[in-house]
């Protein structure tokens, strides 16, 4: 039996452009200058409002970065209605998990920075909702690379670390897996490079989703 843990945003969807839209109007809102693409890419998958005070070169929390965290959220479903953005499915991702979906010796959940709404809203749209049976969001635990994330999945599904698989596409996916003992798969369709992910612990690169089968073999 292997628990097989997803992480979200650069892994099953492609949610770049719309973070990046919605921070750049966070950012405006705030006064602050317009970040590049290549600065939201690099702190996708972490929480919030510490992606947002890294983007700003500060190691911790301020009350701003807070009440920047707000203003992303009150905007985020705004801005996806703005440009009928659905969030849409890497290539291969739907036909991977159809076929990991029905087997019995393998359970299947999310760790990811989003919020538990913004995962629900990701898992309804594609009908991952009935495949997923464990989550753990930015919400439930701190921030990756905290191995909580991953930790309290394995609890509550009774599974030991040893026999969990972390897939992410970036650097803190495969730090938090590193961190509680379980194995790491980086995705090379995704926001960090396949360097940067190898550096950073991942066992195997996957770079098409139905190579990620042959790990739960």
């Amino acid at each position: 039996m292997k628990l097989a843990l997803f992480d979200c945003d650069g892994t099953l969807v492609d949610s770049a452009a719309l973070i990046h839209e919605t921070m750049r109007r966070t950012f405006d809102k705030f006064g602050k200058p317009e970040p590049r693409f290549e600065d939201t890419k690099a702190i996708i998958g972490l929480s919030l409002d510490i992606a947002i005070a890294r983007m700003q070169g500060r190691p911790h929390v301020e009350q701003q970065d807070i009440d920047m965290t707000a203003h992303y959220k009150s905007l985020f479903s705004i801005v996806r209605q703005d440009l009928d953005y659905k969030e849409p499915l890497f290539p291969g991702i739907r036909e991977m998990i159809d076929a990991i979906s029905g087997r019995d010796d393998l359970l299947i959940g999310a760790v990811t920075g989003k919020s538990r709404r913004g995962l629900k809203v990701v898992m309804e749209t594609h009908g991952f909702d009935k495949h997923f049976i464990v989550a753990r969001t930015a919400d439930d635990c701190p921030s990756k690379p905290h191995p909580a994330m991953v930790t309290e999945c394995c609890d509550e599904t009774s599974m030991s670390a040893a026999d969990t698989i972390v897939i992410g596409d970036a650097v803190y996916d495969m730090q938090m897996a590193k961190a509680a003992g379980a194995k790491a798969i980086g995705v090379a369709w995704g926001y960090a490079s396949v360097d940067e992910l190898i550096a950073n612990g991942a066992d195997a690169i996957a770079y098409h989703p139905n190579e990620i089968l042959r790990h739960f073999c």
